[in-house]
């Protein structure tokens, strides 16, 4: 079975990347799960590219086999394309709720509300070849905060074709369409042909 090493140790990424993983024969490890790998990375990349690939590079000169980063952001366009590359820290330090708040906040006189979610992923493999992939799933930004699942902009985000939030689907349903699950499944393909 092949090992890979996971660039994070958020669990909801985890959790959602073992599961739209399940199904080829990988064994997907966090940073926690690895002894001696606390380190921290600073995301200050200027794409989200930048900030997988940082990750990534410092995960793979840690360990022997393959490697995974990603980051994701939130692409609104009536906002220039904010919060972008800088989602995660929008209105403050990891502040999910605040973050949102801000977003719809800066939105409320908008009319247009389209926006996308991107996630770039980073594949080191065991040679230390650098592999990229994206996925993107388009949508809108609610009116207000929806739905009890998820994390992040979850509870504000319809994707497109949707009249609900991510928030409001099941984990499997999110795990459908979301743009993390197209990144993961254009790796799986990737991974397959390895």
């Amino acid at each position: 079975m092949r090992k890979i090493v996971l660039s994070t140790d958020n669990k909801n990424k985890l959790r959602e990347i073992r599961e739209i993983l399940e199904d080829i024969d990988v064994k997907i490890y966090g940073k926690s799960d690895i002894d001696g790998m606390d380190f921290e990375v600073i995301e200050d990349g200027d794409t989200l590219y930048d900030n997988a690939l940082k990750k990534a590079s410092a995960m793979a000169e840690r360990v022997d086999c393959a490697v995974l980063a990603d980051d994701t952001g939130l692409f609104v366009n009536a906002l220039a394309g904010e919060p972008g590359v800088h989602s995660a820290r929008y209105a403050s330090e990891h502040d999910d709720k605040k973050n949102r708040e801000k977003l719809l906040n800066n939105l409320k006189d908008k009319d247009d509300r389209s926006a996308y979610f991107k996630t770039e992923i980073i594949l080191i493999d065991e040679e230390k070849n650098i592999i990229p992939i994206e996925g993107v799933c388009p949508g809108k930004i609610s009116l207000e905060e929806k739905g009890e699942n998820g994390f992040g902009y979850d509870s504000i985000f319809i994707p497109e074709g949707f009249d609900k939030t991510f928030a409001e689907m099941s984990h499997e349903e999110k795990n459908e369409i979301s743009h993390r699950s197209r990144a993961l499944k254009n790796l799986r393909d990737k991974l397959s042909k390895l």
